[in-house]
């Protein structure tokens, strides 16, 4: 049987289960209906990689749980192999995101992943991107985008259109505050006041509060938004605009999952959500990213120069790119390259 190389784990959380390890290939000639086998030429490491790495259920004794699991879920890389009619031939480069990394053979932290294109949205790379740069694209693009038209009926028809941005420097905040000025709103960001020339110089945030010196709810409110997107958890600035959407939750650690799943453990959240639904607070929504092939498209019209990378890796140091992101000082995305 052909054998891949990959990162994998399988119970016991991040870092301990985290393996560079032999795995199974593809089946190139039983290759299912609508996927496709890419050679992975560079992969993006996420914080929920590590979430999913951390979930309890994996320790449960049955076997939809058990078995040894692919890291990661964005890449880019060559297909190898496409089913008919996929849309998608052999020699095609491609970029994207598997929403079920954890499916056997599909975590694109490996040579080849075998990738189901009902849960994954991919598109052709352009040409004058590396590989490194679309693989850090999908997951924090497709995050962004949900969180803008998430508030854009909030902000569109107001005359001040003025939004507030949380973790602006962050992988995700950097193409939040990218997509609000492609809109042309006024964009306030928080960050360190060592990231906040990159806010405002490069990414073109017109306010930024350095959180680290300054009331971070006191700015927010001077600043009288229309909607409040938060890129990194908590609590701070709740009651303040009419829209709040957040892709954490009222957590801020990186270690467990954010999204809506914390709506389960968090009844807090859920009365928010409630109340704000019948009209008695501010409109609250924990959202998840939306695998729209559409705004991945959209993504293609970003210049190489604004695409950024915080650092890189190679393939066999792999558990580096993962200690990188868990430092929470990364500035861009962290990328595993494992062809140059």
């Amino acid at each position: 049987m052909a054998t891949i190389r990959a990162w994998t784990y399988t119970s016991g959380g991040y870092p301990a289960s985290l393996k560079y390890n032999t795995i199974p290939a593809p089946d190139e000639i039983n290759i299912q209906p609508n996927h496709i086998h890419v050679k992975i030429h560079a992969a993006a490491v996420n914080p929920v990689d590590i979430q999913l790495m951390n979930l309890p259920i994996w320790s449960i004794p049955l076997k939809a749980f058990q078995g040894t699991k692919t890291v990661s879920s964005d890449f880019s890389g060559t297909v190898i192999t496409a089913a008919p009619n996929c849309g998608f031939v052999p020699g095609d480069e491609v970029f994207g995101v598997n929403m079920a990394p954890f499916k056997q053979g599909s975590g694109t932290m490996a040579e080849v992943a075998d990738i189901d294109l009902a849960a994954a949205p991919v598109v052709k790379k352009p040409t004058h991107w590396t590989h490194a740069q679309a693989a850090g694209l999908g997951c924090v693009f497709l995050t962004a985008h949900t969180c803008v038209d998430g508030v854009a009926p909030y902000v569109d028809p107001t005359s001040t259109k003025r939004v507030v941005v949380l973790g602006g420097s962050s992988a995700t905040g950097i193409y939040t505050i990218t997509l609000c000025k492609r809109r042309g709103w006024k964009v306030l960001t928080t960050c360190s006041g060592a990231k906040a020339d990159f806010v405002t110089k490069t990414l073109g945030a017109d306010e930024v509060i350095d959180y680290t010196k300054a009331s971070v709810r006191e700015g927010v409110k001077a600043f009288k938004p229309d909607a409040i997107i938060d890129d990194v958890g908590g609590t701070e600035c709740l009651g303040i605009a009419k829209r709040y959407v957040t892709i954490v939750g009222d957590k801020t650690g990186r270690s467990s999952m954010g999204g809506a799943m914390t709506y389960l453990w968090s009844p807090w959240q859920w009365v928010r959500w409630a109340m704000g639904y019948v009209g008695l607070g501010e409109r609250y929504d924990i959202l998840n990213l939306e695998p729209k092939k559409e705004n991945l498209e959209e993504a293609k019209e970003l210049k190489p120069n604004e695409i950024f990378i915080d650092s890189t890796f190679p393939f066999e140091e792999a558990n580096k790119a993962f200690e990188r992101l868990n430092s929470g000082r990364a500035k861009g995305k962290v990328i595993v390259e494992m062809v140059k």
